[in-house]
């Protein structure tokens, strides 16, 4: 059970306070409730860009990694399509200086041409070398406007192309800056030896005059349901052939997502899930393969990936994976299949929350999805799911008409 106290301030930003005293440490995590599906289609990979401005200083600390490493922390980022998450940790008796760092960056970045340009050539060179230049590195860049259409999910973090980014003016940068980055469009929770009283009187103190300046979003659109199969055939410079099988299912946030989630863990979790028992250990038709589902905010996917050994049939190898999915949907899951992968998920969430900056994340995440009390009441949600429900989802989800199929073949 994760205790947390929260509060908001009258500028919007909400704040919580997870306090454990077993640790001398505190983390400060920065929830920012922008994602790429909010980008401009036209102006793609700016939440990726300013997972990196944001460390490029802001208008009263010209320098943010050095005072934070001064003070014994340390720091790190992420994007996806939904979010953009900030966290540090450092010595609890130092958390003025995260509340200093944190309050100074969402009240204004300093904008400079210098810092565009150095973040501007640090992200071109990541898309470069994470999609371009590695072994099934544009995947996605191929999957996801293959699987939508309509919908902001078509494009990956790192945007659609790199024009985007390299043609992003200072104008575009704030522009973003202002609509997104502001406290009645965060969440912040502070977890470790703190007290929540002090942490209620430092957001206050720190963030309380930043004023609040969000908009409300205008809803996204709604990618229709997807009537036929969609193909898409590659060749690549890789070493074995790969196969990708995309099917639009249910939110992150719908309460069958919990059926799902347990649906592709029957699938691919572990050395003595299905996918792999059959596909891999007895048939010997893949190296590797997985299922799982893209747990978006919108409707996301549930995705089949595999590798191929060498002299497979790429049609031999779908047929396989086509039989497997269809077992799950002709027979209802068994008690004891269901208690292991129960029991695998239970093990994960409880492993999630030894880390205290891991504690933080998932409150963070709780309280966007609607509850921050999910991280406690979450578990139960997977323990009531059952054989039946699974066998629904795998009937509503595998079905033929709304697969988006990609062929990655390596050069002969």
């Amino acid at each position: 059970m994760i205790q947390f106290n929260k509060t908001t301030l009258s500028n919007g930003l909400t704040v919580l306070v997870h306090e454990d005293s077993s640790t001398p440490l505190a983390t400060v995590n920065i929830l920012y409730k922008v994602g790429a599906r909010d980008e401009d289609p036209a102006k793609t990979g700016f939440a990726h860009l300013f997972e990196h401005l944001m460390f490029g200083g802001s208008v009263n600390i010209p320098d943010y990694d050095s005072p934070l490493q001064i003070a014994g922390g340390d720091n790190n980022a992420f994007t996806n399509n939904d979010i953009t998450n900030y966290y540090l940790t450092l010595p609890a008796k130092n958390l003025e200086t995260a509340f200093w760092l944190e309050s100074d960056r969402m009240l204004s970045l300093a904008f400079s041409k210098k810092s565009l340009e150095v973040q501007r050539n640090v992200v071109i060179e990541e898309f470069k070398q994470r999609y371009f230049n590695q072994p099934y590195g544009d995947v996605w860049l191929l999957l996801r406007p293959l699987a939508y259409k309509v919908h902001p999910y078509q494009w990956a973090t790192i945007g659609k192309e790199i024009s985007h980014i390299e043609h992003a003016t200072l104008d575009d940068v704030k522009s973003f800056f202002n609509r997104f980055y502001c406290p009645d469009n965060a969440i912040m929770v502070v977890a470790g030896d703190v007290k929540t009283d002090e942490v209620y009187r430092r957001a206050e103190a720190w963030f309380g005059e930043i004023k609040r300046t969000f908009e409300k979003r205008k809803p996204y659109p709604v990618e229709p349901a997807q009537t036929e199969r969609r193909e898409l055939s590659v060749e690549r410079d890789v070493p074995y052939d790969s196969i990708y099988k995309a099917y639009h299912c249910c939110s992150r946030l719908d309460k069958e997502f919990y059926a799902v989630d347990l649906l592709t863990d029957i699938l691919s979790r572990g050395k003595s899930s299905r996918l792999y028992h059959e596909l891999v250990k007895k048939q010997k038709l893949f190296s590797e393969i997985n299922a799982y589902a893209t747990a978006d905010f919108d409707r996301g996917l549930v995705v089949v990936e595999g590798k191929l050994v060498k002299g497979v049939v790429m049609k031999d190898a779908e047929k396989a994976i086509d039989a497997e999915l269809a077992k799950v949907m002709e027979k209802t899951i068994d008690a004891e299949e269901m208690r292991k992968v129960k029991n695998k998920v239970e093990s994960t969430m409880v492993f999630s929350e030894i880390d205290l900056s891991g504690r933080a994340l998932n409150l963070a995440i709780a309280e966007y999805m609607g509850d921050a009390d999910l991280v406690n009441t979450e578990i139960e949600l997977y323990r009531q799911v059952t054989g039946e429900e699974i066998r629904k989802s795998a009937e509503e989800i595998f079905r033929d008409t709304n697969c988006s199929v990609l062929y990655y073949h390596a050069k002969k």
